[in-house]
């Protein structure tokens, strides 16, 4: 038995994915993931709390360490880390790093489907998104409308490129070569590069992540977001970084992060992030492991319901599913599976798609072998095509 099959009980205990879901409905919408953490980042918290006086932290030279050899362990990328900024998460920093960067009024890329907050981000800052829609299918493989992206580029009201890498929500891994080719016309015209690596660690069998900052040409600016919340199940603690390209950068963005008074972090998120990425990969690789069976059991029982086509799973733990053949809006079907399935799912709808759901398996595998029994049925009596 893994220990990642232990079923535990989140309801009353504010739990945003499960207190916010009416009982006996089981939650698979929000990305956080049903698993404890890893024990070290458990024990390592509890040694915080038994010294029990929390003031405001400053974060230790020790904390900058243990990112800078994880990243050159596990990805082969040597950072600067005097250019990394700390905010309490991405979507902060996103938000700052928009702000630094643009003016109201300027046009801003993403690849849609897109991450929700992604469209916040841009609106919130007085931006335009212009959509970079991804091409191919779930049968031959999501890519890049390269052309596309070229011609928004071009758009001299263009300021910067907000991209996901991997991708969420379709779970793309995008190859050196694609981030090469996105590079090169973003230097081409002058954008800015956000590239948003809050998955980074979640990738699957044969298929690599590749920092964007690794391929990134002399000349291009850019600034990389990542975090250990998502790998290792702490965003609760609220902890994420930014690796500017330059210190020229990186003072634009950290006013940004000041101006936005997004720039205090909590006692335990820093030592959440120092025991990850010191003592957390054995941890990190079973966790992986069990994911990618999570996916694999997904996969199977989808075979019963061909006309549902489930995207390849290369990173995350967020499963893509076309549901065109229901002939039901995205939102509409959802709520349809909280009711005949109680099962919750995300909506396509809110990252730019109507023809999709988005499932989290990350839970044990009982649970989601529960659900799917209860969602393979709702989602066969809806189909209009056989």
């Amino acid at each position: 038995m893994s220990l990642f099959d232990e079923i535990i009980d989140r309801r009353g205990t504010d739990s945003y994915k499960w207190d916010t879901t009416a009982p006996g409905v089981t939650p698979m919408w929000v990305a956080d993931m049903d698993f404890r953490t890893a024990p070290s980042i458990i024990e390592a918290l509890q040694r915080r709390v038994d010294h029990g006086i929390f003031g405001y932290t400053a974060v230790p030279d020790s904390y900058y360490r243990a990112i800078k050899r994880w990243f050159e362990r596990r990805h082969q990328w040597t950072m600067d880390t005097g250019n990394i900024i700390y905010t309490p998460g991405v979507v902060p920093a996103l938000s700052a790093i928009i702000k630094a960067m643009t003016n109201p009024g300027d046009k801003v890329i993403c690849q849609i489907p897109a991450y929700n907050c992604f469209f916040s981000s841009i609106r919130n800052n007085g931006c335009i998104l212009t959509p970079n829609r991804l091409a191919g299918s779930e049968d031959d493989g999501f890519t890049i409308d390269y052309e596309n992206l070229e011609a928004l580029a071009a758009d001299p009201d263009t300021r910067l490129l907000l991209l996901c890498n991997p991708h969420n929500p379709s779970g793309r891994v995008w190859t050196a070569d694609e981030l090469r080719r996105v590079a090169d016309i973003c230097l081409r015209h002058d954008l800015f590069v956000i590239s948003d690596e809050i998955h980074c660690e979640l990738t699957y069998p044969d298929h690599d992540y590749t920092p964007f900052a690794t391929v990134a040409p002399h000349g291009l600016r850019w600034a990389a977001c990542f975090s250990p919340s998502k790998a290792f199940n702490i965003a609760g603690l609220q902890i994420a970084n930014t690796l500017a390209c330059d210190e020229t950068t990186r003072t634009l963005i950290d006013r940004a992060v000041n101006d936005n008074e997004v720039c205090d972090v909590n006692p335990f998120g820093v030592i959440a992030t120092i025991e990850a990425y010191e003592n957390g990969e054995r941890w990190l690789d079973e966790l992986r492991g069990y994911l990618w069976g999570n996916y694999m059991y997904l996969k199977d029982a989808f075979n019963a319901l061909p006309q549902y086509p489930v995207a390849d799973l290369q990173s995350t733990y967020l499963v893509w599913v076309n549901i065109a053949a229901s002939g039901i809006s995205s939102d509409r079907l959802e709520e349809i599976l909280r009711e005949k399935a109680a099962v919750r799912v995300a909506s396509g709808g809110i990252y730019g798609s109507d023809s999709h759901l988005r499932i989290n398996i990350a839970c044990p595998r009982k649970i989601l072998a529960d659900a799917l029994h209860r969602i393979i049925p709702v989602l066969k009596s809806v189909s209009v095509v056989e």
